[in-house]
Formats: structure tokens, C-alpha cells, sequence
């Protein structure tokens, strides 16, 4: 079943359920994980992000259960990551998802823990879904998910964000930690399961690209939200770049040089995504579901004329 089925059809239910039912929870769990743990399995995002890696994964002919196991990994490291992230040694959250932080409801360690176990579930869910690949797509893809996951991406991106305050203030420090944070994750996203699938080369550049130009566009949009928007709209705490002295593109190059970025981003993705349509037919799909990109350009746009009147997409 294709993401459009899933979308025309049951909608994202079986990817909400595939994430709550992807980490068992054993009887002899001590009640307090338990408790974390169901609260973050509970308040899952769009779903989006699974939903593009089962696709990504099928168009480059892996099968459906190991396409699901990718995605629900994939979802579980972002989580996880989400978690870290919102902590108060990081970026102080109260807020996410419309509802109050693991760490806020069930304590730091609570969180930490269920983190943990999130990213633990993954790497499990990962071996299971490289398992009929071959052994070189296998050497390949994992060592794709510790440059991504590891010192040469997310992690790096993260010590780099906690200490932005003693870095330049402009839109190249603040790519330089988006590319190490989100787009490693969006590369993820889209790269992961065409290796699994032993794509070409060349497909693999463009979705590289593709990643690049949307991680930085997802990036930007979520930039502008905490400039521009409020917390019950943004359904997260807004705001705390500023207070944090955290790394803000629209803080750095200004509201309008932000949108300019984002419209540009967007469209060289689009460029990019026309390029391996030509290679790989059945990756068209990616084109509607970038359509909610698209809208949250249009949002900021917007809001942001609201701001500063000059602004023009």
C-alpha cells in the first residue's frame, strides 16, 4: 500500500500505530518509564517524516514490512532527538506537540530514559529492515546512519547550537548548525531506504540534494514560527531562540532575508526532485507530499508581510 493509498484512505492511522506498537512495552517495566514512555508514544507528530521514508523505501523495491520497520526507526531517532533537545540543559522547552514535555511531566531522567529506549527500538527496527538487503547496501546504509546520527552530523550540529552564543550571528553559522541538526535527519528521511533499495549513484546525489534544500527550508519554517508566531499556534514553546541566544535564521538575515532563503531552498529541491523523476518514476510522490512545505511557505509569507509589509515571495 503507497502513501496515497494510506492518505486517501485510513489517513495516517497505520503509521500512528506502527510507532505506539514498534517499542513493546514488557510488563516488568518500572511504571515511571512506562509512564514516559506511553506519553511520548502517544503524542506522535504529523507522521509525515515515516510516511516519506515507507515510500522512499518501496519506490527503490524494499518490501513493505521492512519499509515500515525503516520508517518507524527513523520516527523514533527524530523523537528521541526531540526529546534530548527540549531538555533544560538544552533548549529549556516547556512545550511540544501541544503538550507539555516529557521532561516537564515525567522529569529529566524520565526523559532521557525514554529517549534511550526510543533510539535502542531503532537501532533494532534498522537491523531488521536491512536484513534483506545485500551486504554491501547494509555496510553502506549503516555507516550512512552513524555520520548522520553521529559526531559528523547531529551531534556536532547540537554542541554547535548550545554554543552559538560565542559564534558569528549570521545565516552561514546558522545553516552550518541547521545542516548538522535537521537536514542530517531529513538525509535520513529520504536517503536511508533508497540505499537499502541499492540505488545509483546518481540517485542518491539528487536525493542528497533534495534533503540539503528541504532540511534547510524545514529548518527556516521553524525559524520564522518562533519569530512569528505563539506558542498555542505553533503548538510548541516559540520564542526561545531569542531568550536562549539560540542559532534563528530569521534573527540572523532579518524576516525578509529568511523568506527570500526558504523560497529559494524550496525551489531548488524542486529542481532537484525533477531531475530524479527522470531516473525513478515511482518517486513522484514526494511532490505532494512537499505540498505542506509549500503551505507553510505561504503561512510565513503571510505572517511575515504582517511584520514587515516589503516582504514578497
Amino acid at each position: 500500500m503507497t502513501v496515497t493509498e494510506y492518505t486517501q484512505g485510513l489517513g495516517t492511522k497505520p503509521f500512528a500505530d506502527a510507532f505506539r506498537a514498534g517499542l513493546p512495552l514488557p510488563t516488568t517495566l518500572d511504571p515511571h518509564l512506562e509512564e514516559a514512555l506511553r506519553h511520548v508514544l502517544d503524542h506522535h507528530g504529523s507522521l509525515i517524516r515515516p510516511m516519506m521514508v515507507y515510500e522512499v523505501a518501496l519506490a527503490f523495491g524494499v518490501d513493505g514490512d521492512r519499509a515500515k520497520d525503516l520508517a518507524v526507526a527513523l520516527e523514533y531517532f527524530h523523537t528521541a532527538s526531540l526529546a534530548f533537545d527540549d531538555l533544560p540543559c538544552m533548549d529549556d522547552a516547556s512545550e511540544r506537540r501541544g503538550v507539555p514535555c516529557v521532561h516537564v511531566a515525567y522529569g529529566e531522567a524520565g526523559a532521557i530514559l525514554a529517549a534511550l529506549a526510543l533510539i535502542n527500538r531503532a537501532y533494532a527496527l534498522i537491523w531488521k529492515a536491512a536484513a534483506g538487503s545485500s551486504s554491501n547496501c547494509q555496510a553502506r546504509a549503516m555507516c550512512y546512519i552513524e555520520q548522520r546520527l553521529g559526531v559528523e552530523g547531529l551531534l556536532n550540529g547540537q554542541s554547535l547550537d548550545l554554543h552559538y552564543s560565542a559564534l558569528p550571528h549570521n545565516r552561514e553559522t546558522t545553516e552550518r548548525i541547521a545542516k548538522g541538526k535537521t537536514v542530517s535527519l531529513i538525509r535520513l528521511t529520504l536517503v536511508l531506504g533508497a540505499m537499502l533499495g541499492d540505488a545509483s549513484a546518481r540517485e542518491i546525489q539528487l536525493l542528497e540534494r533534495i534533503s540539503m534544500f528541504w532540511g534547510l527550508s524545514y529548518q527556516m519554517v521553524d525559524d520564522l514560527k518562533d519569530v512569528l508566531d505563539n506558542s498555542a499556534a505553533a503548538g510548541k514553546t516559540v520564542a526561545r531562540d531569542t531568550l536562549l541566544d539560540h542559532p534563528n535564521i530569521a534573527a540572523a538575515a532579518g524576516i525578509p532575508g529568511a523568506v527570500e532563503r526558504l523560497t529559494r531552498c524550496i525551489r531548488l529541491g524542486d529542481r532537484a526532485l525533477g531531475l530524479l523523476v527522470q531516473f525513478r518514476p515511482a518517486i513522484t510522490f514526494l511532490g505532494r507530499l512537499r505540498s505542506g512545505l509549500e503551505s507553510e511557505l505561504n503561512r510565513v509569507i503571510e505572517r511575515s508581510c504582517e511584520t514587515a509589509p516589503g516582504v514578497r515571495s
